[in-house]
């Protein structure tokens, strides 16, 4: 893998990130593909909104369909049928938020499967072979994402572990090569709550270790909206210049235009597709309930500027009539929309960068979304 910072405005970056399966320009968001599937989306309609990369879960794809179905496939690119570069979490989080199935040590965590109650543990080591198997482009560490709130000494020992884990998935990637003729990249995972101090030491300590790429993590997890952007901006200037910073987990599209401002290059969330379900779509002039009486009779798109599918071709309507008629289509051509325009959102902001003009144009757009 590599990644190159193209142009910087102020901390705001364009870059280009170089993967075996493809070139991601950066601001770039993932669409959250978290059982090989981004939900009602198919692969197709996903290159056609403009997705470089999507995101896949270590965890649940090693419950379902498993590892051995994924090596005798070739990995998850030949399995779902996706030529693109794909990044995995560690699935880390999705195990420690099952708090009450679910105990840690120093080896690792041991927890019990949401689908069987079967046992299963997760170490650093385990997470590496995991990734090898699913075959991802980038592969995170094993982390412990913090609570929110939480006691400054319980976020020093957490990170502590949390840096621990890193070393030992570094150790362990260097000695299990990847397995399907492409490289394979390691992101580790900065935490430390809301903790300046703590932030700084697992920043200090992953950067000596070194990894190809540095996520931001710890963060939409419940603190103030102005107290993550503080955080992401804080975290990213203590990371890498030469190397990709992706915050994890974040957001609105108000989010990205902020975080993209205080440095950060990569994003994903559920929320495109997940408000897209639930009849809430994203415009450049702010959300729209297409459940809402007043959509009954309107026979203008969702958004006048947008050139997806179903912009393209379907009234505000008739997209509310399909989710009143609970049809399946409403899913789909209201998850496809939201994700055209968070993926034009990122290209914008890329352009914006390139010519300089990024934080007047943020602070209009973030305006009109209002």
């Amino acid at each position: 893998m590599r990644f190159t910072v193209e142009k910087t405005d102020a901390a705001a970056r364009a870059g280009r990130l170089e993967t075996d399966h493809g070139v991601i320009e950066t601001p770039i968001f993932m669409p959250v593909g978290t059982q090989g599937s981004v939900k009602a989306v198919e692969q197709r309609e996903l290159k056609e909104a403009g997705a470089q990369i999507i995101l896949g879960n270590s965890y649940h794809l090693y419950l379902r369909p498993g590892l051995d179905v994924l090596r005798r496939a070739g990995g998850l690119h030949k399995f779902m049928n996706w030529n693109l570069p794909i990044l995995t979490d560690s699935g880390g989080y999705q195990v420690f938020s099952l708090s009450d199935l679910r105990k840690i040590s120093e080896e690792g965590v041991t927890f019990k499967s949401h689908l069987d109650g079967s046992t299963h543990m997760f170490t650093p080591r385990k997470v590496v072979e995991i990734q090898r198997a699913i075959g991802s482009d980038i592969m995170m560490v094993l982390d412990e994402c913090t609570p929110f709130p939480c006691e400054h000494e319980y976020a020093l020992a957490s990170n502590l572990l949390t840096v621990k884990w890193a070393k030992e998935c570094r150790e362990a990637s260097r000695n299990e090569g990847a397995g399907y003729g492409h490289s394979q990249a390691l992101f580790a995972i900065v935490q430390g709550s809301v903790f300046h101090d703590v932030r700084r030491e697992s920043a200090s300590a992953l950067t000596e270790t070194g990894f190809e790429g540095y996520a931001i993590g710890g963060l939409a997890v419940g603190e103030p909206t102005e107290t993550m952007y503080e955080l992401a901006g804080f975290t990213a200037a203590l990371l890498p210049a030469e190397a990709p910073r992706y915050l994890m987990g974040v957001g609105t599209p108000q989010d990205i235009l902020e975080c993209i401002e205080r440095g950060v290059d990569m994003f994903d969330c559920v929320m495109p597709t997940r408000n897209g379900r639930n009849a809430m779509v994203f415009t450049r002039h702010g959300r729209l309930n297409l459940t809402n009486a007043r959509f009954r009779d309107e026979d203008s798109p969702v958004d006048e500027e947008c050139e997806c599918y179903a912009c393209r071709s379907f009234t505000r309507a008739y997209l509310r009539h399909l989710f009143i008629a609970k049809e399946i289509l409403a899913l789909q051509l209201a998850s496809v929309h939201n994700l055209t325009f968070y993926l034009w959102l990122v290209r914008e902001a890329r352009k914006q960068i390139l010519e300089g003009r990024y934080s007047s144009w943020k602070n209009e757009m973030i305006h009109r979304l209002s």
